[in-house]
């Protein structure tokens, strides 16, 4: 989870046995957003976040042929917590961490 995603989603999923790591537990919270990708893909970790810069680096790297585990994107005015909650669900059941791998995926689903 991006830093400023928030935490009544991280701990939905939680309560849903979803495994999620944070950015702020992992003592990643203050990289930048390129070095929080690179930490998410070095983890094997798809990325969730609600920051537009971070979907513009990931954009770039798609087309640039750089390596990155996945990012979810959801556009913060539009998706409710119990959405993202529902869809974060959603996709961590249906995809495996490679099915994600150098992909974008945009939420609400």
């Amino acid at each position: 989870m991006d830093h400023h995603i928030p935490r009544p989603i991280t701990e939905g999923l939680r309560r849903r046995d979803i495994d999620v790591v944070t950015a702020y537990e992992d003592g990643a919270a203050e990289l930048d957003d390129d070095r929080l990708l690179e930490r998410a893909s070095l983890l094997g970790r798809v990325l969730f976040s609600q920051d537009r810069d971070l979907l513009v680096i990931t954009h770039h790297w798609l087309i640039t042929g750089r390596e990155f585990s996945g990012l979810i994107y959801a556009h913060q005015l539009n998706i409710t917590i119990g959405r993202a909650i529902r869809d974060l669900e959603m996709l961590a059941q249906a995809f495996d961490p490679e099915d994600m791998r150098n992909h974008i995926e945009f939420l609400p689903l």
